[in-house]
């Protein structure tokens, strides 16, 4: 189960960049330069953020990939990276602000209208060197309309759950574990293992994670298989996990909504904690996550397009158009029944907000934790110490340039 070596990981991602997957270039003509964009949003998305875009009149090259953070790298090291880069997270931003490589944004966007978590701070670094564009929520499951599951905990055959990612493979089992730390330990403690204060091998950490193996060992080998080598978008072209197969819980964040495509006005949700295994729990907070923009690029069309991106108009005319919901307090909240279920969460000011665990990890962590969620499916029943132990031990020889973050948790303005 472990991941290919990197360098042949690069390799890979340079070929795909090469012929051209995911790669679309509209918005402008004539010979004017580009403003080149790397993002994580393909398919339905993409179209979505490329309306956007398309009415700011600025001449743009935007490549949309799940593998972000590898082509992104990739690029970094070939000495032509985007002017702006989108990544699910600000782990490896805080790795490349590190290096010098990131541009100021002050001035393009306004900081008091956006609150705790959403501009986590990096110790002894800059600020305004990242700004969340699109925001999601994950403390909640989704299920079929008119099917609401009893407040209790469900067995795994309810759950629809698959591992398979073109990017990262093991990241929808990270926000179980993630969720369960959340809702059994509070958000103090969640924050402090996110940030690399509480060890992997601590008590919160090691019963969330045999909570979750718990689960997983209720099903066959086969079963688990499955687990491991679905997508945890559903079918291509088809209604996602919730709406494609026998399972009737869905244990997944908001844009799930994009993967059910015209069953999505038949998807309803609820919050997680009643349902995770070893609950009931009462929720304590909800686990939410981002994308992010940085500058890498010094020329003034990239810092207009990023003004504009965050402008209030633009993210309403986004959220509207495009489904997708902005950390700017300032943004009216959408009106759909679904909208409101989950932008209600996101102002709730009766618990915090924490940042996906994983995305304010240094990379090599967060991989490590990507492979042990798959050795976990594959083997439940083994003890998940070794496991712990051994992702503290990447943890541990992370060198002292790598910053960790503040502000991770908190309450929404």
């Amino acid at each position: 189960m472990r991941p290919p070596p990197r360098a042949l990981l690069l390799a890979l991602v340079l070929l795909l960049t090469a012929s051209g997957c995911g790669l679309a270039a509209p918005g402008g003509s004539g010979t004017e330069p580009k403003v080149t964009i790397l993002g994580p949003w393909t398919d339905t998305q993409e179209r979505r953020f490329k309306d956007v875009l398309d009415g700011f009149g600025i001449p743009y090259t935007y490549q949309g990939t799940a593998a972000t953070r590898e082509v992104l790298l990739a690029e970094v090291q070939a000495g032509n990276p985007p002017d702006i880069a989108i990544l699910p997270g600000v782990g490896e931003l805080v790795e490349y602000a590190a290096e010098g490589r990131l541009k100021s944004l002050t001035g393009l966007y306004d900081p008091g209208e956006y609150g705790t978590p959403w501009l986590p701070e990096a110790e002894g670094m800059k600020k305004d060197l990242w700004v969340p564009l699109k925001v999601d929520l994950k403390s909640i499951v989704w299920y079929r309309r008119g099917e609401a599951p009893r407040p209790r905990p469900a067995p795994l055959d309810a759950w629809c759950t698959a591992m398979g990612d073109d990017g990262s493979s093991g990241w929808p089992g990270s926000d179980w574990i993630e969720d369960l730390i959340l809702q059994q330990a509070g958000p103090v403690q969640y924050a402090r293992w996110a940030t690399g204060h509480l060890d992997w091998t601590a008590g919160h950490v090691v019963t969330a994670w045999t909570t979750w193996a718990g689960l997983l060992a209720q099903g066959s080998r086969t079963r688990r298989q499955t687990i491991l080598e679905g997508d945890h978008r559903g079918r291509p072209g088809g209604h996602g996990l919730l709406f494609g197969g026998g399972c009737a819980l869905e244990h997944q964040g908001s844009f799930a909504r994009s993967f059910y495509g015209d069953h999505r006005d038949r998807a309803a949700l609820t919050d997680s904690a009643p349902l995770l295994p070893g609950g009931p729990y009462t929720v304590k907070a909800h686990e939410v996550s981002a994308d992010f923009a940085a500058l890498f690029g010094d020329g003034d069309r990239a810092r207009t397009l990023i003004r504009r991106l965050t402008s209030e108009k633009a993210q309403e005319v986004w959220g509207r158009t495009g489904g997708v919901f902005s950390a700017d307090s300032a943004v009216p909240a959408r009106t759909g029944e679904a909208d409101r279920a989950i932008g209600g969460r996101l102002t709730d000011q009766r618990v915090p907000l924490c940042l996906d665990a994983s995305d304010v990890m240094p990379a090599a962590v967060r991989d490590a934790f990507y492979e042990a969620v798959l050795l976990t499916v594959a083997h439940p029943d083994e003890p998940v110490l070794p496991r712990l132990e051994d992702i503290q031990k990447v943890q541990d020889a992370q060198p002292d340039t790598v910053r960790r973050l503040n502000g991770v948790c908190g309450r929404p303005q």
